[in-house]
């Protein structure tokens, strides 16, 4: 490995977050809006997407650069074709421990022994409610729940585990229903996620108002579910995390609004078309596609990622409450380099 890279607040890299796509079979209201990205809107043409050679190629630089986890993201990285072949070319890249995906589940059942088979070590799936109707309408009316449930059994069965669920809770939307949630997490043995919603992009309309904070979240299941805070598996990690005092389980909470984590964040994120992103709230990237076509060596490569990572100064999420509505500059959208 070369060495390791730290950037201005001495935050090495660590976790890798790949989106393979820009395009998804879902239209959650918090990433990706039906009215605005219907079926007119223009996604990435194939010919600008990184092929999976590309993102090998890159991977393997920034792995060597101190990466040791990929998450496998989107847009729905399933709608990817043959996305288990990527699966297959990342795993056995020298210095990466951990090889994950996160994904709406829908294209699981099809899927999910492939990518076992390919080398992928465990999942992450999205469900925001088990209530139908709250369910439909927060991903557009795009599935049930019990299609989600489906490839949560089938990843199971592939032996993908621990399996995690995340869920995005808004207030006034899906709120009343973590609950139930997180008590058909806890029977099944799931860890699961709760999400502050947050203002990624500029297209969700976020509004603060719709922010659940993780301690009222906590209070909420902790009234039935008795819980107890835990320490994180690791200093990066994103996610408060709770045991059940019964001993039956954890919850989770990514409180990125009201409990800032950047202090610690290790996370680098490529997007489809070969750029690099040092934050998820970024309002532009670094590009690797162009001098990766323009052939560019592993070194020259290597040389614009340390350089990137070694000036970020990214702290978006503590300096939030600073900003006036004037100094939010329009930001990349989730779904484009994958939460």
């Amino acid at each position: 490995m070369a060495d390791a890279i730290q950037d201005t607040f001495k935050r090495p890299l660590r976790d890798l977050r790949i989106s393979v796509t820009d395009r998804c079979n879902f239209r959650c209201a918090y990433c990706m809006p039906a009215e605005i990205f219907g079926e007119h809107y223009r996604f990435l043409p194939k010919a600008e997407i990184l092929t999976f050679e590309e993102i090998t190629r890159l991977t393997g630089i920034i792995v060597r650069l101190g990466a040791v986890k990929l998450r496998i993201t989107g847009g729905e990285p399933l709608v990817r074709e043959q996305v288990d072949k990527l699966i297959g070319m990342l795993s056995p890249i020298d210095g990466v421990d951990d090889v994950t995906l996160t994904t709406n589940g829908f294209l699981l059942p099809q899927k999910a022994q492939l990518l076992k088979d390919a080398g992928l070590n465990r999942i992450t799936v999205s469900l925001d409610s088990l209530d139908d109707t709250v369910f439909r309408k927060m991903n557009g009316n795009r599935s049930s729940v019990q299609k989600v449930l489906d490839g949560i059994e089938a990843a199971e069965k592939a032996g993908l585990q621990p399996i995690k669920i995340n869920c995005v809770v808004q207030r006034g939307v899906n709120d009343h229903t973590i609950v139930d949630l997180a008590r058909w997490a806890k029977d099944k043995g799931y860890i699961l996620r709760f999400i502050e919603y947050m203002d990624v992009g500029t297209k969700n309309g976020w509004r603060m108002d719709q922010v659940v904070p993780a301690q009222e979240i906590v209070e909420r299941i902790d009234a039935v579910m008795p819980l107890v805070q835990t320490k994180r598996n690791y200093q990066s990690e994103v996610a408060l995390r709770y045991n059940y005092q019964d001993g039956g389980g954890e919850i989770g909470l990514i409180a990125s609004v009201t409990k800032p984590f950047c202090g610690a964040c290790s996370r680098m994120r490529l997007s489809p078309e070969g750029s690099i992103y040092t934050c998820l709230f970024a309002t532009q990237g670094t590009d690797l596609r162009e001098p990766l076509r323009s052939g560019a060596s592993d070194d020259e490569i290597e040389q614009i990622i340390r350089n990137t990572w070694g000036t970020r100064i990214d702290r978006y999420s503590e300096l939030r409450s600073e900003q006036t509505d004037e100094d939010r500059a329009e930001k990349v959208e989730m779904y484009h380099i994958g939460g």
